[in-house]
């Protein structure tokens, strides 16, 4: 063979390496673009959540990530001791965009201690989609009638990713939906955000905290205390030797201090807010 022939069949090697070749080093870039992609993706969503102003807020942002999937609600907080009243399990709760008519019966009712999402966040660390609670449900009716229920407001759906504080209280953070998808890039950017989310919700209640302190008075605080513990205006009044009108004032100003729209919202509050213990 010539020196030119051999040239020509390097030549023609070379060209035919690099169009096979070619598929490969474009699939390479797109993945490289993709992965690029989805970190400037979620490195947008924290800051977004780091300029969320309130727990509304920080809601917001995330659903507005997520309903494309689906997910239209969220559930965040940490988990109450067994046998906290309805009042404390509420106060555990630290973002909330959830159907009102639901949350009711769900504290009301006890649900928290039989679902099946609770005692896989307080055994497992690692995050799940409700799918995966079937076995927790196969043998017990209760948990089922949770999982059922809940699907009967729209939240038939969901993921959950267990969480710990620095305090090393379990929380866990729920989205949920009648019918969601979750690709492979949610649910890893899901599992990083959230993290950041409910820290955030956290020192943000905190300030909270500090700022109703400030304003509630030692008067309210022990109305609240007794309202917490069941009495009635009227009995309070004749624990605290005063008049159930002037209880009922105080009660009035401590609700409207605490932004709640009635009594059981007031004690929540306050307990959340750490006003009462």
């Amino acid at each position: 063979m010539s020196a030119s022939q051999f040239n020509d069949e390097s030549n023609r090697a070379s060209k035919s390496v690099g169009i096979a070749d070619s598929p490969r080093r474009n699939r390479r870039a797109r993945a490289g673009n993709s992965r690029r992609k989805d970190l400037d993706n979620t490195l947008t969503f924290i800051r977004d959540i780091d300029r969320a102003a309130s727990p509304i807020e920080i809601c917001s942002v995330i659903l507005k990530a997520v309903r494309p999937y689906g997910f239209n609600n969220i559930l965040a907080g940490t988990i109450p001791l067994p046998g906290s009243t309805q009042s404390q399990q509420e106060s555990n709760v630290v973002l909330a965009d959830w159907p009102m008519d639901w949350a009711q019966r769900y504290f009301s009712s006890g649900y928290l201690f039989a679902d099946p999402a609770i005692r896989r966040v307080t055994s497992d660390v690692s995050p799940f989609m409700w799918n995966e609670l079937a076995p927790l449900c196969r043998d017990d009716p209760m948990a089922s009638r949770v999982m059922d229920e809940a699907g009967d407001f729209q939240l038939k759906c969901g993921f959950t990713v267990p969480l710990v504080t620095l305090e090393g209280e379990v929380a866990g953070f729920s989205i949920a939906g009648p019918r969601v998808e979750m690709p492979p890039y949610l649910r890893g950017m899901m599992s990083l955000v959230t993290a950041y989310a409910f820290g955030h919700a956290l020192n943000l209640r905190a300030k909270s905290i500090e700022a109703a302190q400030a304003r509630i008075t030692p008067r309210e605080q022990e109305i609240l205390q007794w309202a917490a513990a069941g009495k009635t205006e009227w009995e309070i009044g004749e624990i605290l030797n005063i008049s159930e009108h002037t209880v009922d004032k105080f009660f009035r100003s401590a609700r409207s201090k605490l932004n709640a729209t009635n009594r059981t919202q007031a004690v929540a509050e306050a307990f959340r807010r750490y006003i009462i213990t």
